[in-house]
């Protein structure tokens, strides 16, 4: 159960970090007029960083050539979180980080319930009930009250 409650807590920070970063790429977006361009010193950067963990932490490359194995859908990760940074970095100064990331957050709870109902791509089978949709109703009725005021 205290695993339990750490992994919570990794996923509260990283929750943190999201908007932080859309912050930080938009402060970077601010010298360098360019979305794209944020977006991708944001993936070098984040690229070194997790390169020089991996060197220092010891994990062996070796297995990475296994990843040619994968399906193609496997390869888009990094399609979708270009299309997220770049995504962040034009709508915070236009609409605010609190309703970027409430909309965001409500677009990740409507996305996460066939998810988990379906065990896409084989996640664990987490069926719909009335409570998980009573949640995303709720995340929904907070972005339009942030979005009122």
């Amino acid at each position: 159960m205290l695993i339990n409650w750490f992994f919570m807590f990794i996923a509260l920070i990283a929750g943190m970090f999201m908007p932080t970063q859309a912050a930080v790429n938009n402060k970077l977006d601010s010298y360098i007029h360019s979305p794209v361009l944020s977006a991708l010193i944001s993936f070098v950067v984040g690229g070194v960083a997790l390169l020089v963990y991996i060197l220092v932490a010891g994990i062996p490359l070796n297995s990475i050539t296994a990843a040619k194995n994968a399906p193609w859908i496997s390869w888009t990760g990094g399609l979708y979180g270009a299309f997220f940074v770049t995504a962040v970095v034009v709508l915070v100064p236009r609409l605010g980080v609190a309703l970027t990331f409430s909309i965001i957050i409500a677009g990740q709870m409507l996305a996460t319930l066939p998810i988990d109902h379906y065990g896409f791509l084989g996640t664990a089978v987490r069926e719909i009930s009335a409570a998980r949709i009573l949640g995303v109703i709720f995340v929904i009725v907070g972005v339009v009250l942030i979005r009122k005021f």
